[in-house]
């Protein structure tokens, strides 16, 4: 048996405004609307990975999501004309990624990320 691919489930009581937020800050396209869930997603299913950590790394809390992007700095231009909070500016890191951290409506922190 075998992985076919991990879904990251977010609890919401506004189920569309976060989707919202999501699509709006990622560009994601929604791959299922059943109304009380929507799965959004890039065409395609990624690899499959699960991180568990004790610290988000450089002094950093643990993010509730990792989400690696093609131009990190596009979508934290992005961010910031949406007004969502940045908890963790844009920075280069030394183990190699290039991110920042932005909470979504519901107050999770999200680990925007680029390897460089």
């Amino acid at each position: 048996m075998s992985v076919v691919r991990i879904v990251a489930n977010l609890a919401a009581s506004d189920v569309k405004g976060v989707a919202a937020f999501y699509q709006d800050l990622l560009g994601l396209n929604v791959l299922m609307d059943q109304g009380w869930i929507m799965t959004m997603g890039a065409d395609g299913l990624g690899p499959v990975q699960l991180s568990v950590a004790s610290e988000g790394g450089n002094g950093a809390p643990v993010p509730d999501l990792s989400i690696q992007v093609e131009d990190v700095e596009d979508i934290y231009a992005q961010a910031i004309t949406m007004g969502a909070p940045i908890t963790y500016p844009l920075r280069d890191e030394p183990w190699g990624v290039t991110r920042f951290f932005v909470t979504d409506p519901m107050g999770r922190a999200l680990n925007i990320m680029e390897h460089t």
